[in-house]
């Protein structure tokens, strides 16, 4: 008859594994996601410097309703004087 017996070192390095596992994960979920915000602002700044550009050579009512959505401005004025800060 054999008899076994199981040490509690193989438990609590089982354990310490899934632990570490789980940290890296979420380190590497947190990391990605920072990332993903990130790219999300320089795409939304790339856009409002590209669109105060076209409405420097082209003045249509398109671009000022890109630009009003992306800056959450209202009036042509403000629109105006944020895409002189905005290109400068």
């Amino acid at each position: 008859m054999k008899f076994e017996l199981k040490t509690e070192k193989e438990n609590y390095s089982k354990s310490f594994l899934q632990f570490f596992g789980i940290i890296f994960f979420l380190t590497l979920i947190i990391i990605l996601c920072d990332f993903a915000l990130k790219l999300g602002i320089i795409s939304r700044n790339h856009k409002i410097e590209y669109n105060c550009r076209l409405l420097s050579v082209v003045k249509s009512k398109p671009h000022f309703e890109k630009l009003s959505r992306l800056s959450n401005l209202k009036s042509k004025q403000q629109i105006w004087e944020f895409c002189r800060e905005a290109i400068k």
